[in-house]
């Protein structure tokens, strides 16, 4: 556990070895999550979120395939 101090202005400093694993350098913007309790969660946020959520909401199937399927299956019934 590493512990900081927090400013005048409400500023911490994050721990170097914290900063090197999630890879937070100036300007990374960081998510203020307020949990269950006194917990107060800091979450790095990526540069391109876009990027980021590519794939995220992949599943088994692709969406084109359950189509295709579809439009198979109602061309046999009728």
């Amino acid at each position: 556990m590493a512990i900081s101090r927090a400013t005048i202005k409400g500023q911490v400093i994050i721990p170097a070895p914290l900063r090197k694993k999630f890879n937070i350098k100036k300007g990374t913007r960081i998510a203020i999550i307020e949990g269950e309790g006194n917990i107060i969660v800091m979450k790095p946020l990526p540069d391109d979120p876009i990027e980021a959520s590519r794939g995220a909401l992949k599943g088994k199937t692709s969406i084109l395939k359950a189509l295709i399927k579809d439009r198979r299956e109602e061309a046999k019934r009728g």
